[in-house]
């Protein structure tokens, strides 16, 4: 059944870039729907402190932080409805979102359904993930692994960026690839393997995270892939950086993605798409800083462009 008035604005994720286009579009009085769906609140509600979001000079825990941006849209006018968006029709105005046997109809929409980090999906992963060890963001949570042993996996640039960048606070980095080369750009690599602190683990797959009992990462289980030779790796931080997947599948088509799977803005925005009156926001179209405030940024450029094009056009 089809809402009988369209509303100004329908947001779909609720991470930063999905609260913050809800803060700013309430705030300009155009009283946006929120649809949340499977993780209200996004990725940062299963990280445990935040150090690197302004504002908060003794770091802030994930969830707070996205309950605190979710009181602040609820405070301006933003409602919010739990719904999955499970398909689209952008082809008349008002838009129509489907949600399962709902049909939201909206004069402008913003996405910004985030991406969700690709996982070995190794016993002891989803135990110790989120403030117990095994994460996916070095540049969130490497500074709590100083003087530490912690270990990468992945062989891709992120994965050597990754690693890099730990060399900063950790005491040593293992970097545990399937194969007994990087697929890392060249010059990626180069730094990577010549890095005294980084020890390359090669043809390595990781096995096992270990430390579930105690309640935080002790070690990680590898398997040579030629002689099936086991290793622990005794480390206690453990970096996933073996991609990530943007959650674009309802909106893609008809929205454009690039070969990765993120959304391809129009040409000179980072935000608008080809489609008048849809934007686009956050992880689910940005593969290269994926952080909270450069999400929080561009919900917020997502919102005025909103505003600016419901202005011009009757909204």
């Amino acid at each position: 059944m089809s809402s009988p008035t369209p509303e100004n604005v329908v947001i779909v994720g609720t991470g930063c870039a999905g609260l913050t286009s809800a803060i700013y579009t309430a705030r300009a009085n155009l009283n946006p729907l929120v649809i949340e769906g499977t993780l209200p609140g996004g990725q940062l509600t299963t990280t445990s402190e935040v150090e690197n979001f302004p504002g908060f000079p003794e770091g802030v825990d994930g969830f707070m932080l996205m309950d605190n941006l979710r009181k602040q849209a609820t405070r301006f006018g933003a409602r919010f409805e739990q719904a999955s968006v499970t398909h689209v029709d952008f082809t008349s105005h008002p838009r129509k979102l489907i949600c399962g046997d709902r049909t939201i109809l909206a004069k402008a929409v913003i996405i910004a359904t985030g991406a969700s980090p690709r996982m070995t999906g190794i016993p002891g992963e989803k135990e110790l993930y989120g403030g117990k060890g095994v994460t996916t963001c070095a540049t969130c949570d490497g500074a709590f692994y100083r003087k530490m042993d912690v270990a990468v996996i992945g062989g891709g640039d992120s994965a050597a960026e990754e690693a890099l960048f730990l060399t900063r606070f950790a005491s040593k980095v293992y970097l545990v690839h399937r194969r007994d080369s990087l697929r890392a750009s060249k010059i990626m690599a180069d730094r990577a393997t010549s890095h005294p602190k980084i020890e390359l683990v090669w043809d390595s797959v990781p096995q096992e995270v270990l430390g579930v009992a105690e309640g935080a990462v002790s070690g990680l289980r590898v398997k040579h892939v030629h002689t099936g030779a086991d290793r622990v790796l005794p480390v206690k931080g453990i970096f996933v950086a073996i991609g990530h997947v943007p959650n674009t599948g309802p909106f893609a088509p008809p929205l454009p993605v690039d070969d990765g799977g993120y959304f391809k803005p129009a040409a000179g925005s980072q935000v608008k798409t080809d489609i008048p009156g849809v934007y686009v926001a956050g992880d689910c179209a940005d593969h290269v800083y994926r952080q909270a405030i450069t999400a929080a940024g561009m919900g917020c450029q997502a919102a005025i462009e909103a505003e600016r094009w419901l202005a011009e056009h009757g909204g």
